[in-house]
């Protein structure tokens, strides 16, 4: 198995915590890491190794998107500034009645693949229709992705009812058993879109098949109100006594909580995806991330869909939530860098259980890496790296990404995937969707 020795100006490895690393080499084995070394005793062990040298870069884990609708990038900017439910009802629920489909999926999630890569994202935990589409979108382009299988009540071009979208989950869950790159969790959408007893089956099917639940909660004072009126509680509350809380679920949003739902949270093991962009996008709120963080709950970073935010674009993610904090709590010392960049990498590998296996720089470890040129004018002089990677640099600062040891983008350029077809294929789309549209 070929040996590559990287030699970049810094490592980051989040393991252990805040640590920066210089004059060190990663030795890098197939899809594993297998040393991280000082560069001189890293050449001298591997003197036939290729070697790889980053003299302006910063390397560290890849980034992971704990909270994606990666097909929704075909609608991005289709319906903006607006009410969520206003947003969903009257715009992205009917125009996914008409246009959601195997191609649709596979299509946009590309897309989504195509934009998460080159800014540094190497897995993303998704949540949408056709699963085994978004399986094969993910396998083909050496993307690492968690697969939510999406479940509601209400019927869609997809599934007629929950028991439905359950039937498809577990089959899609079978087609793909012991790829590397591909898990699953059951992802019942809402509180407002699931019922008692489909969240009881969630819960019952995901001991059994021990995966993992993915559900957006809290995200709108709305859903708040909706819950109070038809259950007499919050929703998290009506979860809870549900038994859906533990440290299998992960929460996107979590926008609106008291200081006993964060307690709550925490007793349980629940994570949580934070989503700034899209909170703010549609005025949900501003979440207690710092509260959160305080009160013991791992808490990692999503972008949402393309439809609501409107980018995948995990560098601004990070920057955004970590002056959220500090806004917020009115302490400038709330999620400083090195926090900011350990939710955004081994925070999410913990919340989808894949801590042993990514998100950090840890021999034994798979290889999701990038390399970020800190070179730039917008990135000079650099004293410390770690704050550079969440206050200046920007996505366009990527410039390798590696996923299972493989390498997926260099200088810039895509290896996995064919970035001209794709926008192609989108071009098309939008022509569609104007058509009908119009």
């Amino acid at each position: 198995m070929p040996i590559q020795v990287i030699i970049p100006r810094w490592i980051i490895p989040i393991e252990p915590q805040a640590l920066v690393l210089t004059d060190h080499a990663l030795v890098l084995e197939g899809e594993h890491i297998r040393a991280l070394l000082p560069v001189s005793q890293a050449l001298q062990q591997y003197p036939q190794a290729e070697r790889i040298h980053l003299p302006d870069h910063a390397l560290l884990p890849g980034l992971i998107n704990l909270h994606a609708h990666s097909a929704m990038t075909l609608l991005r900017g289709y319906a903006d500034d607006l009410a969520l439910m206003t947003w969903l009802n009257e715009h992205i629920w009917p125009a996914e009645g008409k246009f959601v489909s195997d191609e649709f999926v596979f299509d946009g999630t590309q897309l989504a693949i195509a934009e998460m890569i080159a800014g540094g994202t190497t897995c993303a935990n998704d949540m949408y229709f056709h699963h085994s589409t978004v399986a094969r979108a993910a396998l083909t382009s050496d993307f690492r992705m968690m697969v939510g299988c999406s479940i509601l009540e209400f019927p869609t071009a997809y599934a007629s009812n929950a028991d439905d979208y359950i039937r498809k989950a577990i089959a899609c869950m079978d087609e793909f058993r012991g790829e590397s790159l591909v898990g699953f969790t059951l992802a019942p959408h809402a509180p407002y879109t699931v019922s008692d007893a489909t969240f009881g089956n969630v819960i019952m099917l995901a001991d059994q098949l021990n995966v993992g639940i993915h559900c957006h909660i809290h995200e709108s004072q709305d859903e708040i109100a909706g819950s109070l009126k038809e259950h007499g509680t919050r929703p998290l509350a009506r979860l809870a006594g549900l038994g859906l809380l533990s440290n299998q679920l992960i929460a996107a949003h979590m926008v609106h909580t008291t200081d006993e739902e964060i307690a709550l949270l925490a007793r349980h093991g629940v994570n949580v995806s934070h989503n700034p962009a899209s909170n703010l996008k549609l005025a949900s709120g501003f979440a207690r991330i710092a509260d959160q963080i305080a009160g013991g709950i791992n808490v990692g970073i999503g972008t949402d869909g393309a439809a609501s935010n409107n980018k995948l674009d995990m560098f601004a993610e990070l920057r955004m939530a970590a002056l959220l904090a500090k806004g917020q709590s009115g302490n400038p010392e709330a999620l400083p860098a090195w926090q900011a960049l350990e939710m955004a990498t081994l925070n999410g590998a913990k919340a989808l259980g894949w801590q042993d296996r990514i998100g950090s720089l840890v021999a034994g470890k798979q290889a999701d890496m990038i390399a970020v040129d800190l070179s730039a004018a917008g990135t000079a002089p650099c004293y410390d790296p770690v704050s550079h990677l969440v206050y200046a640099a920007d996505r366009t600062q990527v410039s390798h990404v590696w996923i299972a040891g493989r390498t997926v983008y260099h200088n810039g350029q895509h290896t996995s995937l064919n970035r001209q077809e794709i926008l192609t294929r989108a071009r098309r789309w939008q022509a569609r969707m104007e058509g009908k549209k119009s």
